[in-house]
């Protein structure tokens, strides 16, 4: 689709009445049957551990709020975006049958090991964003959040990243099928490459991730001259970040980048993938933000009034992955004044760290911090001001 010539549609749309909106929690006990092997870093027990702790917060049964238990994607719908030939080879080797030409796919890669579930899983991990998607088309949502999603690495024909099948892409494009113009915004730590590579010649999904550095983390793409090509040029916008970068520089980079760019785009839908990786007790990064970044950019994002379609991702530290998730959950259906400063630790969290409710404390930030950070991030600003914003009139 190509709607560069048509960008803006100049009728009026109907607001969303923020205080009514239907908000969707996708989930079903069978993600849990099909763990990653236990030596592997991501842990499908964060789904269910957000699934348990908004429950005993009231927060499913909260008026406007329902659980939805999702179906795993059909071949027809997965062949959306990956080959026949991967998904072939993907559900042979989960099967115990794996060869060459699947290790060259990265099926079997130390990212991404066989397990006897890894097709199912990944499968019921689309379903999931694709129920997403085909609530709010119908509809039946006007937010729908799937914690078990957000497998963006995944490529057409290659897994790669702890990620088979892609998810977010496919709920992508089954929105733009339905003419939805759609805002793809990533702000787990890693490039959100897959999503990025599989838009980057079209104009009807801005594809906005910020991430740390690729220089210094997987998977080595997603720098500011990465802008879409053809159709696409400057429909990919790419914000890699320094390590150490806390929440008010986070922030000011979201407010001076993707702020302006939104509301010149002015979307049908928001796909949100909201990895917890950028958290600064993430193991596997570098980067330095509370969740108390996440529900600012959040609020941002409901101040739109556009559906909103979000997915779990990265996020390698699982009791603060749950409290972001529980936290973003209880944005989503409204509830956040009532739920978010109860005090959480203990036994419900499993920890006597941090008592003070699913927001984060706040960090201090020294100087040499600051230092390090503020002078890379306003240089970002500056390169993506000069290519980008020229193409969408900012």
């Amino acid at each position: 689709m190509n709607s560069r010539n048509s960008k803006k549609n100049t009728e009026e749309k109907p607001e969303t009445n923020l205080d009514g909106r239907k908000a969707a929690f996708i989930y079903t006990e069978e993600f849990a049957k099909y763990p990653y092997p236990a030596e592997h870093p991501f842990n499908t027990v964060r789904a269910q551990k957000v699934r348990e702790l908004i429950h005993s917060m009231g927060l499913l049964s909260a008026e406007n709020s329902k659980e939805v238990a999702p179906k795993a994607a059909t071949r027809v719908e997965l062949k959306k975006y990956h080959s026949a030939r991967y998904l072939h080879a993907l559900k042979t080797a989960s099967e115990g049958k794996w060869d060459i030409e699947a290790l060259n796919m990265g099926i079997g890669s130390g990212d991404c090991p066989i397990f006897k579930e890894m097709y199912n899983y990944s499968a019921l991990a689309c379903g999931a964003s694709l129920k997403g998607a085909k609530l709010i088309i119908a509809g039946e949502a006007d937010i729908a959040f799937n914690p078990s999603g957000g497998f963006h690495h995944a490529f057409p024909e290659r897994a790669a990243g702890f990620c088979y099948l892609n998810d977010v892409a496919l709920a992508c494009l089954k929105l733009t099928e339905n003419g939805k113009r759609v805002l793809y915004i990533d702000v787990d730590v890693h490039h959100g490459d897959g999503v990025a590579d599989a838009f980057y010649q079209r104009d009807d999904v801005l594809t906005i991730s910020f991430h740390e550095n690729p220089k210094v983390l997987f998977p080595g793409t997603g720098f500011e001259d990465e802008i879409g090509s053809g159709d696409g040029q400057g429909y990919c916008v790419n914000v890699p970040l320094p390590a150490g970068t806390y929440d008010q520089a986070y922030m000011h980079a979201f407010n001076s980048i993707a702020v302006p760019l939104l509301k010149s785009y002015e979307p049908d839908v928001i796909v949100f993938e909201l990895g917890a990786d950028a958290l600064a007790s993430d193991p596997l990064a570098h980067l330095a933000i509370t969740n108390n970044t996440y529900a600012d950019i959040i609020d941002i994002l409901m101040d739109l009034n556009k559906p909103i379609l979000a997915t779990g991702g990265g996020g390698y530290n699982v009791e603060n992955t749950v409290r972001a998730w529980a936290l973003a959950w209880s944005l989503f259906s409204n509830k956040a004044d009532s739920y978010e400063n109860i005090g959480l630790g203990g036994v419900m969290l499993e920890s006597t760290d941090w008592q003070g409710g699913l927001r984060d404390r706040a960090l201090a930030v020294t100087k040499q911090q600051k230092k390090a950070v503020e002078p890379v991030i306003e240089a970002t600003i500056e390169k993506i001001k000069k290519t980008i914003f020229p193409i969408h009139n900012i």
